[in-house]
């Protein structure tokens, strides 16, 4: 039988997730905060058990910008949830330029 002539790595498909109260002190918010951002749909929790709300460890940087937008810029929240929107578009956009251009 002949050797593989291709090496496969596989990769975790989970990622590290953070509780409401470990997501609002990173960002220096109150977890009550959070879950005002969490009912007007600006972040969105993984898992619910019970009492305790599980996020992924990407909301980080999510919930700082929110709070950036709402204490540098002043935004209301929906004003934020637009600009969250138009910013992830934006990067998915940009990703798919960057793979069409590596194409060539």
């Amino acid at each position: 039988m002949s050797e593989p002539r291709y090496q496969m790595t596989l990769h975790s498909l989970e990622r590290e997730q953070v509780t409401l109260d470990t997501l609002a002190a990173s960002a220096n918010v109150h977890p009550s905060t959070v879950e005002c951002f969490v009912e007007f749909g600006l972040l969105e929790p993984v898992e619910m058990t019970g009492t305790q709300i599980l996020f992924n460890a990407d909301c980080i940087a999510r919930l700082r910008a929110i709070v950036r937008l709402r204490r540098d810029l002043g935004a209301n929240l929906a004003g934020i949830a637009v600009i969250l929107d138009l910013r992830d578009r934006l990067t998915a956009l940009q990703r798919e330029n960057a793979w069409l251009r590596s194409r060539r």
